[in-house]
């Protein structure tokens, strides 16, 4: 007997914000990510802060009922979205509820009503605007004088996803610079001589960089015969890669069967074990 297939289930979710809608998209991706087969069909309602806008907003849950999750701050607004959803009789969740909750009763503090308060124009804001330029004028080996100002520089060879890396680690205020490795053109001989930048080496198996490569010419149209995919080469410059991370003692991450979410988090727990190490050894000075 053959095993039934679950077919992909579909549903409108509704994402309100006072805000840029930022959280509520990173969550519902999250949340939808723990369920086989399940796609959200996201309408997304940023900078909510009027009655009118609220009203513009329940009338599109009513032509596509479905899930509404909030971070709307505003009492009048929030009690407004929550009578509606109940004369709609659709699921209203206010997403940050629990969390702000527990951490109220546990600081002993009071729940801030400034709206928009996680996007304030802080020096952290600025600071990971300033590390995402760095990072695009860093970018695939731009810049190599400048290494020494990074944070990290990420190392390996074409399609390891270096670039993505590097972006993301920006979002979080992580001064990133990434290197490529290439056969025959060697590397920056500053990248062998740096001392404030940790350095980290991506590898991938030869099987799965293959793939990425093929799907990468085949996006390009590109059909003729070429040493980008080569298996033997590829294999080549995989090891050619691990033995000069050796040589270094660079960090190195396997990004085979790694997101660029899961690659930037082990870089930067790599970071921070090398910032707890430095303070250990500040503290056992004398």
């Amino acid at each position: 007997m053959t095993a039934s297939v679950r077919l992909a289930t579909y549903f409108h979710v509704h994402l309100i914000s006072d805000s840029t809608g930022e959280t509520l998209n990173a969550i519902i991706k999250a949340v939808c990510a723990r369920f086989d087969n399940v796609t959200p069909i996201e309408h997304i309602y940023p900078l909510v802060r009027s009655l009118r806008q609220l009203e513009r907003v329940m009338r599109e849950i009513e032509e596509a009922p479905g899930v509404v999750i909030h971070t709307v701050v505003d009492r009048e607004l929030r009690v407004e979205l929550e009578a509606g959803c109940r004369a709609l009789e659709t699921p209203c969740l206010a997403a940050l509820d629990p969390l702000t909750a527990a951490l109220g009763r546990y600081l002993g503090a009071q729940l801030s009503t400034r709206i928009g308060a996680q996007h304030a124009l802080d020096a952290e804001y600025f600071e990971r605007i300033e590390a995402l330029n760095y990072a695009i004028g860093h970018d695939d080996g731009q810049g190599g004088k400048d290494l020494e100002a990074s944070d990290v520089v990420l190392v390996g060879v074409s399609r390891t996803s270096k670039t993505p890396t590097s972006i993301y680690l920006a979002h979080r205020g992580v001064r990133a610079a990434n290197v490529p490795l290439a056969p025959g053109v060697p590397p920056p001989e500053a990248l062998f001589h740096l001392k404030k930048p940790l350095v980290v080496g991506l590898l991938v198996s030869p099987e799965r960089l293959l793939q990425i490569r093929r799907n990468r010419l085949l996006a390009l149209k590109e059909n003729r015969g070429t040493n980008y995919v080569d298996p033997e080469l590829v294999r080549e410059e995989i090891v050619a890669a691990r033995r000069m991370f050796e040589r270094q003692g660079w960090p190195v991450i396997d990004v085979t069967r790694r997101s660029v979410e899961e690659t930037a988090a082990a870089v930067i727990n790599l970071l921070n074990d090398r910032k707890l190490r430095a303070a250990g050894g500040a503290e056992g000075n004398p």
